[in-house]
């Protein structure tokens, strides 16, 4: 019997409450690459599942199986043939297509149906409902190569899905589509998710992939370099373009290509995981930074270091909070002079927010100053996107922390990863500065 431990049990579960309230009645889109199940984790990736279910989260399930269809080619002794990144699916590899859908079907149902106590799928109900809701067309020949029965989704019967998870079933498709007149086709996971999410305009695309997810640093040739856990939908497709085209799942464009897709589409966002960390999803879902990689459409281009431009703004912005006393004064020449440290996001023209970040390199530490959202907008999340954004300029510093000073506003950093600090801890030629009279609290984020 494990044991529970309220000091830290009952702070994690209220961290997690307001995801759980968030998405609540939301839509995801799971692709699960076949590797997953190939490599034993499909029952603790369903128990994860369930858990999202019992959230209320309505779920879409597209699983992959390259390797099961490559093991029932071996088994047969046909080879696999790939063009262009997409299988070539003769009759006999229909054939082996059809009868791995089949079986992984199967398991995945089973697995869904477990209820063992002391497991997390005790009391779980999550009924399991498929069936033929996409239509496809073949993919033809292509540079002279005849795709055969590989083909490429025509239209995804969003209504009936949407039926069917609206009532609370788990919608399970595997990536076969059948032409009006009858004939299968074979698809590939990463399209019939994309089309799916597209579809029912879905409010998360998920990926379980074999890889970590985008790196921050293509040229780190680290076995585990840091992964990039948030990419604005403009910088995704801008790095899109200088990767080669995808041959291989493992590839960075293979599964970036269908979250920018996606996001271009109308999903607000798309994720790519490792299904080889435990609890990816849970992760991902339920805490603030996440795991792997995800593309927004927030329309980020708003989102941007600020220019002589944006100093008028910037002025008309704070000048409430200066009056109230929640932020310390500036004055105009002030923030000209500093112009280059701010970060700003604007909707439609008008700056919302900004925030300052005045490095310490002796330090190896930053300030964070002057964040500030208008109230018109609080509660959007523009807040967490200017301070994502400068955790990202302070990483490209080679800092390893942020700090701030407030006095009004500690529980939204604390909330968000910052700890506090005695002043003491101020880098020297910031403790000078510290203002005893205002006795603002020191806060402190380190940047892994």
């Amino acid at each position: 019997m494990s044991l529970v431990f309220p000091h830290t049990f009952v702070p994690w579960f209220r961290a997690v409450a307001p995801y759980i309230h968030a998405y609540h009645g939301k839509t995801f889109v799971i692709g699960m690459a076949g590797e997953l199940v190939a490599a034993g984790k499909l029952n603790a990736f369903v128990q994860d599942l369930a858990i999202l279910h019992a959230m209320g989260i309505k779920l879409v399930l597209v699983h992959g199986f390259r390797p099961q269809v490559d093991e029932q080619l071996k088994t047969k002794g046909h080879a696999s043939r790939y063009s262009h990144g997409i299988r070539v699916t003769d009759a006999v590899t229909l054939d082996c297509a059809q009868e791995a859908a089949g079986q992984l079907r199967f398991e995945i149902e089973a697995a869904f149906s477990q209820g063992l106590p002391n497991t997390p799928m005790a009391n779980a109900t999550v009924r399991v409902v498929s069936g033929n809701f996409l239509t496809a067309r073949p993919v033809g020949i292509v540079d002279g190569v005849d795709f055969m029965h590989s083909g490429l989704v025509r239209r995804v019967d969003s209504g009936t899905i949407r039926k069917a998870i609206d009532i609370g079933a788990l919608v399970l498709l595997s990536p076969f589509g059948f032409s009006p007149t009858g004939e299968a086709f074979n698809l590939r996971m990463e399209e019939v998710a994309t089309a799916t999410a597209i579809a029912l305009q879905a409010d998360k695309l998920l990926f379980m992939s074999e890889i970590a997810g985008i790196p921050e640093d293509l040229s780190n040739t680290e076995p585990d370099p840091a992964i990039d856990t948030e990419m604005a939908l403009a910088d995704a497709r801008r790095l899109l373009g200088t990767l080669p085209a995808p041959l291989q799942p493992t590839d960075l464009a293979f599964y970036l290509q269908h979250c920018v897709l996606a996001c271009e589409a109308g999903v607000e966002r798309s994720h790519i995981l490792p299904f080889a960390v435990d609890g990816a999803i849970l992760q991902e879902v339920f805490t603030h930074d996440g795991i792997g990689t995800m593309v927004v459409d927030e329309k980020l281009e708003s989102l941007h270091e600020a220019t002589a431009d944006d100093v008028g703004g910037i002025l008309q912005l704070i000048e409430p909070f200066e009056r109230d006393g929640t932020l310390v004064r500036r004055e105009r020449n002030e923030i000209e002079r500093d112009i280059a440290n701010y970060t700003v996001i604007a909707h439609d023209g008008v700056i919302f927010g900004c925030a300052a970040l005045y490095p310490y390199p002796e330090a190896r530490t930053g300030e964070m100053a002057a964040l500030t959202i208008s109230p018109a907008v609080q509660g959007q999340g523009d807040g967490e996107r200017i301070l994502k954004r400068v955790e990202q300029r302070a990483r490209a510093q080679g800092l390893e922390s942020i700090f701030v000073l407030t006095t009004r506003t500690m529980h939204w950093f604390i909330k968000r990863g910052f700890a506090a600090v005695d002043p003491e801890w101020l880098p020297e030629a910031r403790k000078r500065k510290y203002n005893q009279d205002r006795r603002s609290q020191v806060l402190v984020k380190k940047l892994s």
